[in-house]
């Protein structure tokens, strides 16, 4: 199987002049992950949702900041993406992904000209997916939790680097929702300079030994996990088949599978993980 086989076209595409705020609305319109910067018809570079997500959640004053209508894709893309050709097949563009830690590839022609884009999700619809066998428990991950209450910058900081998932909890260790890059790079902020919300926050305290509850109250924070996650969380036993985690993913268009039984959180099954099966 190879990359023509399974690529999506056509290419939604913005140039290094476009800003970074009509990239986004483009990523939303059209459901996209990263969009190839192209400069006529040569490539130019990539910008993904994670380029959004991090890059402008700066620690900069306020003051210091410019709004995303006034920042350029040239900014925030990553220059000379890693492309593929038609021929490549799907092993290897699995490889490439994972070495890279790339989600995307744009597909080129013998003239360089990009006719495509293989994208993770591309290869989990692929038939060679179908063939794999294992058990969800077999390959999925240690989860990363968060409170529901933890701040918006700990969640950045947690997030950040090989944590693409974290999966919300009450304070009581129950399952509450679960927070992916998409979350952080779409969230709804107040104004263009990515102004955050302030809120009032109960914060419910373990029960005293006599039995009475206390309440911490933390007036006017910033956004919370909670106001970012995503909810309700599909879940899959940690006995179920590779098959059934691949059905639901595409299923419900997501990315992930929070692993639970008898409502114990066990673990997270990713995208990554089955494309590890992939690549191997």
């Amino acid at each position: 199987m190879r990359a023509v086989d399974v690529m999506s076209a056509p290419v939604h595409v913005v140039a290094p002049t476009d800003n970074v705020a009509y990239a986004r609305n483009l990523m939303l319109k059209h459901r996209a992950s990263r969009l190839p910067v192209m400069e006529e018809e040569t490539l130019q570079g990539i910008l993904t949702k994670k380029d959004i997500a991090y890059r402008l959640r700066q620690t900069e004053p306020m003051w210091r900041r410019r709004p995303i209508d006034r920042i350029p894709v040239s900014i925030l893309m990553a220059p000379n993406p890693i492309t593929v050709t038609q021929e490549t097949g799907i092993r290897d563009i699995a490889i490439r992904m994972l070495d890279r830690d790339i989600s995307g590839l744009p597909v080129v022609d013998d003239d360089g000209k990009v006719v495509g884009i293989v994208t993770k999700l591309d290869v989990m619809r692929s038939a060679y997916v179908r063939g794999l066998q294992a058990r969800v428990d077999e390959i999925m991950e240690e989860a990363v939790t968060v409170n529901r209450y933890h701040s918006l910058d700990h969640v950045i900081n947690t997030i950040q680097g090989k944590n693409d998932k974290l999966i919300v909890v009450n304070d009581n260790g129950s399952l509450a929702g679960i927070i992916t890059e998409s979350n952080l790079a779409f969230y709804e902020y107040l104004d263009e300079r990515m102004n955050l919300p302030r809120k009032d926050v109960k914060h419910l305290r373990k029960e005293e030994p006599a039995g009475q509850k206390r309440f911490r109250y933390v007036v006017e924070v910033s956004a919370v996990a909670e106001d970012i996650m995503s909810r309700p969380v599909i879940t899959i036993a940690p006995n179920a088949s590779l098959q059934d985690a691949v059905g639901l993913m595409l299923e419900h268009q997501i990315n992930s599978l929070v692993v639970v039984e008898d409502d114990d959180i066990q673990g997270v099954l990713k995208r990554d993980d089955i494309i590890k099966e992939v690549a191997k």
